[in-house]
């Protein structure tokens, strides 16, 4: 699968301050890739740094198998849609209006206003006035300007910021079905990991400027392995006889954890020790949840 951003020691430093410190992205074509990290670790920035809003101090990025720089700058965002942060629009104007104005702007055909208007729901709100749209209905209304093109890669900062439930699982369907009904790649940024648990097919986590993690999702789920956490009333021998019988383990605190073993190898470990006068005290299955693995890698906690 071809990568439709690729970045190569993309950096950003403002004065002694280094906001993004040499990412190298890959985001693959068709994908819903979810870049996450807490607040003011960089998202935006690299966010920026891909849009050519914000000059990189070092590194490349190559979009859509063109290089970002000021030649083929134009040519590249002519296939890009973006809503970075907040969602700008002429609050005296209707969203109609709105979208007229940025469809003349990017030349696309009129029809176009009126298909994405239709897709974020806005087509019975459409001459109303911007400024009497509520939150969820002006970052749909972003959204809209974001598709007017219908472009190859689109780039969403924080897309759900600010909006209630309701509204975040309405936009949250929409962006799932963007890739297979336009044959969009899309990046979304966002600080709240069950948000892009519940979007993303591969993920990118950023802490403090630096990628500390990039691959499919499952992968990140794979990190959260099933075990088992054993307790007896002599670890030191119990752990001492369990590795003699090939169980490979490891002892911390109270506890043994154990490899996710079968329920007949578990009973025959548990007949084991208690044949030789060593008594179960508890036994636990447990996992890591996605929550713990983030933790565990950004040492921040995370929105869930």
């Amino acid at each position: 699968m071809e990568s439709v951003i690729v970045t190569e020691g993309l950096s950003k430093q403002y004065g002694k301050l280094l906001r993004v410190n040499r990412l190298n992205l890959s985001v693959p074509e068709g994908a819903i890739y979810g870049f996450l990290g807490p607040n003011g670790a960089g998202k935006s920035t690299t966010l920026k740094m891909l849009l050519g809003l914000v000059n990189p101090t070092a590194g490349e990025i190559d979009i859509l198998g063109q290089r970002m720089e000021r030649k083929h700058r134009l040519q590249i965002l002519q296939q890009v849609g973006a809503l970075i942060e907040a969602p700008s629009y002429y609050g005296h104007l209707s969203g109609e209006e709105n979208l007229r104005i940025l469809q003349k702007l990017r030349n696309v055909p009129e029809r176009n206003v009126r298909e994405v208007l239709k897709i974020v729901r806005l087509s019975e709100h459409k001459h109303k006035k911007v400024s009497q749209y509520s939150l969820g209905m002006k970052q749909r209304l972003g959204l809209a300007g974001a598709l007017l093109a219908f472009p190859k890669l689109l780039i969403l900062d924080e897309p759900t910021n600010g909006l209630d439930p309701a509204g975040i699982q309405e936009l949250r369907e929409l962006i799932c079905s963007l890739p297979a009904r336009y044959d969009m790649t899309v990046v979304l940024s966002s600080h709240l990991l069950s948000e892009i648990d519940q979007m993303a097919d591969v993920v990118g986590i950023i802490r403090e400027g630096n990628l500390i993690f990039q691959g499919r999702l499952e992968r990140l789920h794979d990190m959260g392995q099933r075990r088992l956490a054993l307790r007896t009333d002599n670890n030191n021998l119990a752990a001492a006889l369990l590795r003699e019988k090939g169980i490979s383990l490891q002892q911390n605190g109270q506890w043994l954890f154990l490899p996710d073993l079968d329920d007949g190898t578990v009973a025959a470990c548990g007949k084991f020790l208690l044949e030789r006068q060593i008594h179960l005290l508890r036994l636990e299955e447990r996992q890591k949840s996605l929550e713990d693995i983030f933790l565990e890698l950004t040492g921040e906690d995370v929105g869930v």
